[in-house]
């Protein structure tokens, strides 16, 4: 929960606020005067939503997916629920007299404006999403608050013990692997996949002349530098180490068969020819206890609060009166 809120504030900057249409046609009401849901009175506006749904949206167009219509009802849904669970928990916080200064709404505010090449941008952005500067300021005030109610009543009180992160070590033993890995360099001659034969060829011939310079006792960082055409050549061709998966599958293959020291035969792949040289290889390993055991305890702990958080949220809707009106679909 609290990294959820955290992330509400980062990505204000990066949503697309022309999502929010600017005006609405006469007659027809703005995202403000919709209410798609009241938790005990409190009204959440289809403003709220379009602000939240806009935002996990352009997330998944980043990692370049495309939702279909049942995965979009569900992402509806669980935007609605998350909005009144937010509702729930901020009615609470100010029955419990969380409150926040200006000072720090100040800065988280001013943190946001620096996003934007200049202060008639920012104000332009905001006449783009409908929403006034005080209107935002409510939205970063409502998440100081959130954060600030769940870390004085969940976060500070939660404990992770030695006994507790040890036994998640020991019960899941395949989170603390780390797979194998080679380390290489590599000597490129570019083509385009769209090249005709003749290039292709022209590109083979070159790499064929600098392999037969390396049979003949060549350095091959040296040959890196003079010749391959990737920015590795700087470094002698040093690719650093890698695991599987991050690489493209003909390098990967060729990499991991290598002998430490070996160089391979020309590899194609679609950036162009290769010649690959391991020069180290590290097997799979568990990562000791020690190594993990910080990190481990903060994932615990974050994992508790969120269990204890939405324990608590429930008890809060037991007694809620909630309202959706958001259409289906």
């Amino acid at each position: 929960m609290q990294k959820k809120l955290k992330i509400y504030f980062v990505f204000l900057l990066y949503l697309s606020l022309s999502f929010i249409a600017a005006s609405a046609p006469a007659g027809e009401k703005k995202p403000s005067e919709i209410k798609i849901a009241t938790v005990n009175g409190s009204i959440i506006t289809q403003e709220d939503f379009n602000w939240d749904m806009n935002k996990i949206q352009q997330i998944f167009l980043g990692a370049g997916k495309q939702l279909d219509d049942s995965q979009l009802s569900a992402l509806k849904s669980k935007i609605l629920d998350e909005l009144i669970n937010r509702e729930l928990l901020y009615q609470d916080s100010q029955k419990k007299g969380i409150t926040v200064d200006d000072a720090q709404i100040n800065e988280q505010l001013e943190k946001l404006k620096k996003g934007f090449p200049s202060e008639a941008d920012f104000k332009a952005s905001l006449i783009d999403a409908d929403i006034s500067e005080a209107a935002l300021k409510s939205r970063i005030t409502r998440g100081i608050i959130l954060e600030k109610f769940i870390d004085t009543h969940f976060s500070q009180k939660t404990t992770i013990s030695d006994n507790e992160s040890n036994t998640f070590y020991k019960e899941n033993p395949n989170f603390f692997i780390k797979p194998e890995q080679v380390r290489a360099s590599h000597i490129l001659i570019q083509f385009d996949p769209k090249d005709d034969e003749s290039k292709k060829k022209k590109a083979l011939k070159k790499l064929e002349k600098i392999k037969q310079k390396l049979e003949k006792g060549g350095d091959f960082s040296v040959l890196a530098k003079e010749s391959s055409q990737d920015p590795s050549s700087a470094e002698g061709g040093d690719l650093g180490y890698f695991s599987r998966g991050q690489m493209v599958k003909p390098f990967e293959d060729a990499a991991f068969a290598l002998e430490i020291g070996k160089v391979s035969n020309i590899v194609m792949t679609d950036f162009g020819y290769h010649l690959i040289k391991v020069t180290d290889k590290k097997p799979e390993t568990v990562i000791p206890y020690q190594e993990v055991k910080t990190s481990l305890e903060n994932y615990l702990k974050q994992k508790k609060v969120q269990e204890e958080v939405n324990a608590y949220i429930n008890k809060l809707k037991e007694k809620a009166k909630i309202e959706k009106f958001l259409p289906e679909g």
